[in-house]
């Protein structure tokens, strides 16, 4: 009965097992998903509508072979479609059937910078969310839901590739694959247990396998003479039939059988330890098992964000930002370096770049005019991005130092003027470790420009600047004085001691009646930027420009620079008989709070810079 047990067993572990394989062999479907993507039309550019991307659920994996060089970025519709409005492109779309299916577009305004097409390189844009290049072929995985397409392009002026497929993961996760095949080694391991004891039950019933030889027959007496006879036989050499000097073949038979045997228990042994081994080996995979183990994420607790229905998307996303962020970062290191102002222009522009063009001259008249100049930090803590469609773009970034926590923080504001510009910094200072920056909206939500004549905040950003000049030049007399914190009366107090000095310093030199000076502070002529807060009140940017005049009190006066290195370099003169004119820029970054509030507005950071030194006419 064990025999039969143990036969029972071998059946059902080879029908399970069996079952197990085959779901991950034969009975398994494709892997993937595949479109093929033909474009009739040669157009520079190539561009794939979200819908094709979204025809099938999961990871999109895209494919595109041609020789030579291949480019491929990824981004919002609408900004590709604005970057392509001056620039004929096919478009490859999703017709109702689901089917592919490519239409030449043609240029919608004059290209920018002439001929047929624009012949724009897209490598490089700030505009992509990602981008990939390669030689010949190039894979791209992407996870791209609605609203964003793919452009496919070489360098803007050759044709694009044809060659493009997309693909799709297919499930083929088998979470039965696993349970069978591991009940089927279960069952043969029952199965092997039943055999071998129903082989020793067996033996143990039968007994020894050789029994004993059986009585020994009666003797009877022989004669002398016979015994004699039967002595001298022996002796001869004559040997009774059945001695031992020879076997027969039926000696050699029970050998045969006991190796046969033998080897039968090994094949026994020996092939379920193998079946077993291909069962753990096809079985072991992930996915042929049930997953009971997902973890479930815990709740953290994060301040509710209202988002309005008519929000437009954020202009970049923070893997975006960061990486424009780390490129600007980059050129104006190596600007900063070889005091290159075209290359710095590329990606500053505003007070930013009126400061480093100063500086610049500055260093290259005097040589121990060294130090490390206000640049972006190498990681973006806070990026604060327009949410709008159209252009210019605005976005509020604080970057920190990754390697140094003493190196201050660095607020900045970055603009894009049109789609084919880069963004480049328009206001940028260090933030001291005392400032505390409010709460904003997330990256991947964004916010809005406040206007410039804002009615709802305490101080409409237009007139930020000029109050803040009000204060310093007039002090507690002015109308804003008790409107600004701490640390903008600080600075106001700064700036008020170095011109102190300036006159005090005319004085020692015996210039006192000789000489006078005068300071005038005033709102600079770029527009301020203000970014929304989460409390209804507005981050902004502006800047101010510190004149400071020194002229001589009567015509026979001279006014001289002495060792005034920085304006004997701008200026090219030692002295002057009507005198000097210096210029500092101050940019400033405040948190302006909502009307209404009893909060003050708050210096968030700042940085002053030699503007110019003039010599009056």
């Amino acid at each position: 009965m064990r025999f039969v047990w143990a036969v029972v067993a071998f059946v059902l572990a080879t029908v399970l097992i069996g079952a197990g394989i085959a779901q991950r062999t034969i009975f398994m479907g494709p892997s993937e998903q595949r479109m093929e993507l033909s474009v009739d039309d040669p157009a520079p550019f190539v561009l794939v509508d979200a819908a094709v991307l979204d025809a099938h659920d999961g990871l999109q994996t895209l494919l595109v072979r041609g020789s030579g060089d291949i480019f491929v970025a990824y981004g919002r519709t609408s900004d590709m479609e604005s970057w392509l409005s001056d620039a004929a492109y096919t478009h490859v779309t999703l017709t109702k059937a689901g089917d592919p299916k490519s239409t030449p577009v043609a240029a919608e305004q004059e290209p920018a910078d002439g001929g047929e097409t624009a012949g724009r390189n897209p490598a490089g844009s700030d505009l992509w969310l990602d981008s990939f290049s390669d030689k010949d072929s190039l894979v791209a995985e992407m996870q791209l839901t609605e609203g964003h397409s793919v452009l496919i392009a070489r360098d803007g002026v050759e044709p694009a590739p044809d060659d493009i497929l997309l693909t799709w993961p297919l499930d083929t996760r088998t979470p039965l694959a696993g349970p069978l095949m591991a009940a089927g080694a279960l069952l043969l391991l029952v199965g092997l247990v039943l055999y071998f004891l129903a082989i020793r039950h067996q033996r143990r019933g039968r007994g020894p396998l050789r029994k004993g030889a059986g009585p020994l027959p009666e003797t009877q007496p022989i004669s002398l003479p016979e015994a004699e006879a039967l002595a001298d036989g022996v002796s001869a050499g004559e040997r009774p039939a059945g001695g031992t000097g020879s076997s027969s073949g039926d000696d050699k038979a029970p050998g045969r059988a006991q190796r046969r045997a033998g080897t039968g228990r090994r094949l026994a042994i020996g092939l379920p330890a193998l079946a077993l081994t291909a069962v753990l080996a096809t079985g072991c995979s992930a996915e042929s098992w049930p997953q009971f183990d997902a973890a479930t994420p815990t709740p953290t607790p994060t301040p509710t964000v209202v988002t309005p229905e008519d929000q437009k998307p954020p202009v970049v996303s923070e893997k975006q930002g960061q990486r424009i962020v780390s490129e600007i970062a980059e050129t104006v290191a190596q600007a900063d370096t070889d005091l290159d102002i075209d290359l710095a222009a590329t990606r500053l522009t505003g007070a930013a770049l009126a400061g480093r063009t100063t500086e610049y001259t500055l260093r290259s008249k005097i040589a121990e005019r060294e130090g490390a100049l206000t640049a972006p930090r190498d990681k973006v803590k806070i990026l604060l991005p327009e949410a709008t469609d159209s252009w210019p773009r605005t976005v509020l970034v604080l970057t920190v130092s990754e390697k140094d926590d003493t190196v201050p923080p660095v607020l900045l504001t970055m603009t894009q003027a049109d789609p084919w510009a880069d963004y480049k910094i328009a206001e940028m200072a260090d933030m001291p470790a005392s400032s505390e920056f409010p709460d904003v909206a997330p990256a991947w939500l964004g916010t809005t420009r406040v206007p410039a004549d804002s009615p709802f905040l305490s101080l409409p950003p237009a007139e930020l600047a000029a109050a803040f000049a009000d204060y310093v030049d007039a002090g507690d007399k002015s109308e804003y004085a008790g409107r600004f914190d701490d640390m903008a009366q600080k600075l106001a107090e700064t700036v008020r001691e170095s011109r102190a000095a300036v006159t005090k310093g005319l004085a020692d030199k015996g210039a006192a009646k000789t000489s006078k000076t005068a300071f005038d502070m005033v709102a600079s002529a770029d527009d301020p930027l203000s970014m929304a807060t989460l409390d209804s009140g507005a981050v902004v940017a502006v800047s101010v420009l510190d004149t400071e005049t020194v002229t001589p009190t009567s015509g026979d006066a001279m006014i001289r620079l002495g060792d005034n290195q920085e304006a004997q370099a701008l200026t090219g003169v030692k002295e002057s008989a009507k005198g000097f004119q210096t210029t500092y820029s101050i940019q400033l970054f405040f948190a302006v709070p909502a009307q209404g509030s009893n909060e003050q507005i708050r210096l968030l950071a700042y940085d002053q810079d030699l503007l110019s030194v003039k010599v009056i006419k």
